[in-house]
């Protein structure tokens, strides 16, 4: 059982709500206090609004904004609340996809896993990242598969500067569905050195690809739509994500003109 926790501080209605949902979603202990108030010895991080940052006496202090990206904050918060050493590299597995599993790894502890929504968004992660580990060396290591989305997450990783290693990820790929798989091929492809890259990839678009893409919209919609080999390419050129181009694709009510929803499903 966790005897540290996180204290929420914020005269922020909509912050204090959002964050108090992200805080529960996660299951950790938390203590809801206004700036000024006394803070218990056991909080190990404090969340707060940018405007109410200077106001907070604590060594531990993340400024928050309502539209802030919650992945690399949750990574934060994890890393406050655990134990291990506070200088110790963070390393990053990336399972490549249309849209990538991640892991992120403290020493041994994973402190946050999940998916992206498309290869592009490696670059945006990394830099939040960055902010919620300005002091820390990161290491992004991303596996060997599915070439094309491989590739696209390297040249966006290099185009944020991070540094980057290819992982032979033979074997790291367990069996299961879609996204416990990805987050546990992403930790077994963040604990295995690979080799630098330091010069973009080539990136080229083949027939399997394209046909695979279309399997996964139709498998994502619930067999509904199919989209079509053009836009299979924006896809796999990151002009759009899957889940955008399967949107697109759904047909629109004829009496209000809007799409119908297709069934949300884990993969996208």
């Amino acid at each position: 059982m966790r005897t540290r926790s996180v204290a929420l501080v914020t005269r922020d209605p909509a912050l204090y709500g959002e964050l108090a949902g992200f805080l529960r979603e996660r299951r950790l202990p938390t203590v809801s206090l206004l700036p000024g108030q006394r803070i218990p010895d056991r909080v190990a991080v404090v969340l707060t609004s940018l405007d109410e940052m200077e106001l907070i006496a604590h060594p531990n202090v993340l400024a928050v904004s309502v539209d802030g990206d919650r992945r690399a904050l949750g990574a934060a918060v994890e890393h406050a609340l655990s134990v291990g050493d506070p200088l110790e590299n963070i390393v990053v597995g990336l399972d490549p996809g249309p849209r990538p599993g991640y892991a992120i790894l403290a020493g041994t502890a994973c402190i946050g896993e999940g998916v992206l929504d498309a290869p592009e968004s490696a670059g945006s992660f990394a830099a939040h990242l960055h902010h919620r580990f300005p002091s820390r060396h990161v290491v992004f290591r991303v596996g060997l598969g599915d070439p094309h989305a491989r590739n696209r997450i390297v040249n966006s990783l290099l185009g944020h500067h991070r540094d980057v290693e290819l992982v032979d990820e033979q074997g790291t790929t367990p069996r299961g569905h879609r996204r416990p798989r990805d987050a546990l091929a992403a930790r077994s492809i963040a604990r295995t050195p690979g080799q630098p890259v330091r010069e973009r990839l080539a990136t080229s678009i083949t027939p399997g690809e394209i046909a695979n893409l279309q399997r996964l919209s139709r498998e994502g919609s619930g067999g509904r739509v199919t989209i079509s080999r053009t836009t299979a390419h924006r896809v796999l050129r990151g002009e759009v994500t899957l889940a955008e181009a399967v949107d697109e694709a759904l047909p629109r009510d004829p009496t209000t003109g809007t799409r119908r929803s297709a069934p949300r499903v884990e993969r996208f």
